[in-house]
């Protein structure tokens, strides 16, 4: 790969700074990744992640990216415990989604094409963090905050950072040709782009109000035959169920409410609340589940974008990365595939050089983050609890998702199809196919569908269990 310059340096070490980290090391003679957390070597809650406690899913678009990047690591992954649905059984899912539960029945004729991974996200990111310490060109820097940005006496281009070590406050000037802002949600790249003289990104934001509960336990192997159960809110409930199956028998139930409702306070609460939604059998399994840890709490208040790409004026050096440029309401588990889709379009833009990159990159991912925008956006305007203007483009999208869900209710074809989207895999307009099309209206009118040859889907598969 071309060189295009001598140091990059990467703001944050959680997923978003590890790819792109992967990515920048093929294009700078060093790479320094700066977290202000002590990094462990082992799997163990941060406090810089707060959402690490909460139920997070690989989607397939992320687990194909990871192991290109990182080859093997998906089965480094399940050597440590991890389930993972290699086989394409629908019935190893317990999906409902806007009051539609997916049929439970049928089987991916590609299933390595759809691989779903359920790691803790403590696992998932120590793993990668250890895949990129062992980069030769990539240091990682712990224990340090970042004070501000440097830059040239004209601020048109960022030169590096000042860097605060937790351990005697010395500071330190870190140089860099290109510093990567992957700070998360919290990010203070608007605050130092005014310093700088420029004006802050426009914010899109639409209110969701979510608020987490999650506890981990442990339920014995062969009590579920499901690996992931997962409900989410629908119009009059605004509330979420997911049980995931992570590593060795080790499970995390994740309770949300939205739109301002308050969050279960303890576990007794949890299944309370499960107990009016969700699976009997699932519940039950939770009841007499061993707690592993106390019942943790997390807040989002929204859907916030802030458009980069929008901006008449940024200076070189300094690109903004993966939830510090926008960041979804979780309960969609697309984050951390946006990441990584990201770090495959920042890696296509270094190949070109590096001239204009932060502009060039930001075009190039506003065109992903406009689908996964809207996806998320779509889906929680879709509950009347939540409020936000709902033009006529919207409302049209959400009338035809709800006849798809419909059909995926009984159709194996068009539910497969519709997980490919979700798992971002295939573009949303695979929804609009004549033969996705056609089904969706047979299921309207209450005939199910018979799947054709050529469709990649069949007769549901003899029961699996989690591995």
């Amino acid at each position: 790969m071309p060189q295009v310059g001598e140091r990059a340096l990467v703001l944050g070490a959680s997923m978003g700074g590890l790819l792109a980290a992967r990515v920048l090391a093929e294009h700078y003679r060093t790479v320094t990744v700066v977290d202000r957390d002590v990094l462990s070597d082992g799997a163990v809650q941060r406090r810089g992640v707060p959402q690490g406690r909460h139920a997070h899913v690989l989607l397939a678009g992320c687990s194909q990216i990871l192991d290109d990047l990182f080859p093997g690591v998906l089965d480094e992954l399940v050597g440590e415990g991890v389930a993972a649905s290699h086989d394409g059984d629908l019935s190893r899912w317990w999906l409902s989604i806007g009051g539609h539960r997916v049929v439970p029945s049928g089987t991916v004729a590609n299933p390595e094409s759809m691989p779903i991974y359920y790691p803790s996200r403590p696992l998932l990111e120590s793993t990668v963090r250890r895949r990129v310490r062992a980069i030769p060109n990539v240091e990682i820097l712990d224990g340090h905050d970042v004070a501000a940005l440097t830059a040239t006496a004209d601020r048109a281009r960022v030169t590096g950072a000042q860097l605060v070590c937790h351990n005697g406050g010395a500071r330190v000037a870190v140089a860099a040709d290109l510093v990567v802002d992957a700070t998360g949600r919290g990010s203070r790249a608007p605050v130092f782009l005014t310093e700088l003289g420029y004006r802050r990104p426009r914010e899109d934001e639409v209110a969701v109000e979510l608020a987490y509960a999650s506890q981990p336990l442990r339920i014995a192997a062969g009590i579920l035959r499901e690996d992931l159960f997962a409900i989410f809110p629908e119009p009059g409930r605004p509330t979420t169920f997911a049980l995931l199956g992570n590593e060795n028998d080790t499970w995390l139930l994740t309770m949300g409410s939205m739109a301002g409702r308050q969050p279960p306070r303890d576990r007794a609460e949890m299944i309370a609340l499960a107990a009016d939604f969700a699976p009997p059998h699932a519940v039950a399994a939770v009841r007499a589940a061993e707690p592993l840890g106390q019942v943790a709490h997390y807040r989002v208040p929204s859907n916030r974008w802030r458009r980069y790409d929008k901006m008449s004026r940024t200076p070189e050096g300094l690109l903004v990365f993966g939830d510090a440029i926008c960041s979804f309401n979780p309960i969609y588990g697309q984050g951390m595939t946006v990441a990584a889709i990201e770090a495959t379009i920042l890696r296509d833009c270094l190949r070109r050089g590096q001239p204009h990159l932060p502009a060039r990159f930001y075009r190039a991912a506003a065109k992903t983050l406009r689908v996964a925008w809207h996806t998320a956006v779509g889906s929680d305007l879709a509950l009347p609890e939540v409020a936000g203007p709902r033009p006529a483009a919207m409302r049209m999208t959400n009338a035809y998702l709800d006849r798809v869900l419909n059909a995926v209710e009984t159709d194996p074809v068009v539910a497969i199809q519709f997980l490919r989207v979700t798992g971002m895999i295939d573009s949303p307009l695979r929804l609009l196919r004549p033969t996705v099309l056609w089904r969706v209206a047979r299921a309207g009118r209450g005939r199910p569908a018979a799947a054709p040859n050529a469709e990649p889907a069949a007769a549901a598969g003899s029961a699996t269990t989690r591995r």
